[in-house]
């Protein structure tokens, strides 16, 4: 457990009684967003009542209806493992999952993927060959192929539509400048940076007319990748459709930066080549670095935001600091670099 400072319910469903199948423990893993318990042969997913500006759960009736959004659009890629909303039910001061009483929350259950196969813990164990990411490309470029490219989903290719997104990471991480994380000058070339890019209309342009601008994953890195018997790609972003409707080099981006800052760079490099020459998008590489950029920084946002909530242990925290700090290293290499 990461914390005493979690809600009673699941405080409770920490108990392995409380489910009706077999578990010996069960294991609490904290996100900034999320309550995730490991009980047995499935998984339980619950969101935490916070409002970021990019994502609002404050309120039980927003957390109901985005676990409906997590259940519908992460079925695209690996039904098998979305299952069902459940509920919390209380009654008599005691909760139970699906149970009577008042329901005090809702979350996902979900199918317990083998741990050994997660990729974060196959690239920590320096596993990970080219056929891995082989078979992702394989998994990837048919779900774009088929994943939803209207217009509405189209006008989120606009450099300015795009720009919501690059400048809002901006604007939330500047109380962080010439903190241990991001430096003032860091922070000033990332911008810098990003924003000649975003002032080159014509470039995002092209990628609308060569329909590249889909409804993609939004999330797609190592964390959320399970390397089994097949590739299951898990977790997309259900919180906000504009982190989603993006351009696809917005993934493969992400997961291109994922491998570099693991020190992979070789394979980041492969995996790039090899969507590409999969999907036939060469136009792809004229602005993945910005995509890698943007990645690295939203990472460093992202865990930085996790270090200052006040619920998680000290060393937690620290952890979350020195990778905020990495991250926002690599998103000024790909600045400098593509700059």
């Amino acid at each position: 457990m990461e914390s005493q400072n979690i809600p009673d319910y699941i405080r409770q469903l920490l108990q392995p009684g409380s489910y009706d199948h077999p578990v010996d423990k069960v294991e609490l893993i904290q996100t900034h967003i999320s309550y995730v318990l490991v009980a047995g042969d499935y998984v339980y997913k619950f969101k935490k009542p916070v409002d970021f500006g990019f994502l609002n759960f404050t309120t039980l009736d927003q957390r109901e209806f985005y676990c409906q959004q997590e259940l519908i659009l992460n079925r695209r890629l690996c039904p098998e493992i979305y299952l069902d909303k459940i509920s919390v039910g209380a009654s008599n001061g005691n909760y139970s999952l699906n149970g009577e009483g008042e329901i005090v929350e809702y979350g996902i259950k979900m199918a317990r993927m083998p741990e050994e196969m997660m990729m974060g813990k196959v690239l920590a164990a320096g596993g990970l060959k080219k056929k891995h990411l082989d078979d992702i490309v394989k998994t990837l470029v048919p779900f774009y192929d088929s994943a939803e490219g209207h217009d509405e989903i189209r006008a989120f290719g606009l450099s300015k539509s795009v720009a919501i997104n690059v400048v809002e990471n901006f604007d939330q991480t500047e109380s962080f400048v010439d903190g241990p994380a991001l430096s003032r000058e860091q922070f000033e070339r990332i911008k810098t940076y990003a924003i000649k890019v975003l002032d080159d209309q014509e470039r995002f342009t092209k990628r609308i007319e060569n329909e590249r601008i889909r409804d993609c994953h939004g999330d797609l890195y190592s964390a959320n990748i399970c390397l089994a018997e097949k590739v299951y790609i898990f977790d997309c972003i259900e919180f906000n459709d504009r982190f989603r409707y993006s351009d696809v080099a917005g993934d493969i981006g992400f997961l291109a930066m994922d491998l570099d800052y693991h020190g992979l760079d070789e394979l980041a490099s492969y995996f790039v080549d090899q969507y590409v020459a999969v999907s036939n998008d060469c136009g792809l590489l004229d602005l993945i670095d910005f995509y890698k950029c943007y990645r690295a920084y939203v990472r460093g946002k992202i865990n930085l935001f996790t270090a200052g909530d006040p619920g998680l242990e000290k060393q937690t925290a620290q952890a979350c600091t020195e990778q905020a700090q990495k991250y926002f290293k690599l998103a000024e290499r790909y600045a400098r670099e593509d700059g």
